[in-house]
């Protein structure tokens, strides 16, 4: 009888020790598969971005071209940078494009979105909306330009068989912006319309009901519950399409390389002239970095003023 009542609490004892020591070994082992499966993500990320961002701040601070080594020449670049008249108005360009783009682009797929979720329930049309974005910049930059072309372009024709006058969309110092902005607008805002719509699935629909029972009209509705609500996702769109607002590239150096007279010259079609085509990388490099700082200075204002990271489901 001794023996048996000793061994119990002993046994006891140990038990939990080797439940804890085997859920040790578990984590650990699920930590290792994770980083098993990060690794890859992670190596391309450091290779494909890590490194080449490295590499560019070094070279904003030293004159290079492809024929030879870089020399150091601390913030001489930066200092030609801030008497740049072609910097700044690369600069106001964008600033320019980046307002008409995000106010076009941020209301026609709010108002897609709230389609999408009140009257289109079709998945057939939900879908058709994403095509534009399928379609690569270049392809839907050329499909533009040559519809919006001033002697044959169809959009011309229909203009001037409606009695108006030609418009020269690309050739006009007026229109060029605009036009760019329309043109990403139209590509970019399905996608768009479709992460405000998932936010608009995540509120809850008894919200609506009690608001309809109160006797809310459908403008009060959408000002007192769906906007509050929808805050979150629609700073994430803000975010990301301020950004890819200020990275245009590939429309305007497929139509207008810059022009008429660098009324599209924006900063990232600069910074591919100064680095690629006049081979100062050192100064190109001053340029993108210059632009980061600027992404995400915005981000980071857009985030803190914007709330980004709080919820009102909460």
């Amino acid at each position: 009888m001794t023996t048996l009542t000793k061994n119990p609490p002993a046994a006891a004892h140990k038990a939990p020790q080797r439940f804890k020591q085997g859920r040790g070994m578990a984590k650990l082992g699920d930590l290792r598969i994770a980083m098993l499966f990060i690794l890859p993500a992670m190596i391309g990320f450091v290779v494909f971005y890590v490194v080449p961002t490295v590499r560019g701040v070094y070279l904003s601070f030293t004159e290079y071209n492809i024929l030879g080594d870089p020399e150091w020449v601390g913030l001489d670049n930066y200092a030609a940078i801030a008497k740049d008249s072609l910097f700044w108005n690369s600069l106001a360009v964008t600033g320019q494009y980046v307002l008409m783009n995000i106010a076009l682009q941020t209301a026609l797929a709010l108002g897609l979105a709230l389609l999408m979720h009140k009257v289109a329930k079709s998945t057939l049309v939900r879908g058709t909306l994403l095509l534009p974005y399928l379609m690569s910049n270049v392809i839907a930059a050329l499909l533009w330009f040559w519809m919006l072309d001033y002697q044959i372009g169809v959009v011309n024709q229909f203009i001037e068989w409606s009695g108006l006058s030609r418009v020269a969309f690309f050739g006009s110092e007026e229109w060029a912006i605009p036009t760019q902005a329309l043109i990403n607008t139209w590509r970019h805002m399905g996608y768009t319309a479709l992460l405000i719509f998932a936010g608009l699935q995540a509120i809850p629909h008894h919200l609506y009901e009690v608001a309809n029972l109160d006797g809310a009209s459908p403008f009060q509705t959408f000002r007192k519950i769906t906007l509050p609500l929808l805050r979150p996702v629609m700073v994430l769109v803000l975010v990301v399409t301020v950004i890819g607002s200020f990275q245009v590239f590939d429309t305007v150096a497929v139509t207008t390389q810059g022009g008429p007279v660098n009324a599209t010259r924006v900063i990232q079609y600069y910074i591919y002239q100064r680095a690629f085509t006049e081979s100062d990388f050192g100064y190109g490099s001053a340029i993108a970095v210059i632009l980061f700082l600027i992404l995400a200075l915005v981000a980071f204002i857009q985030m803190k003023f914007l709330r980004g990271n709080e919820s009102d489901l909460d």
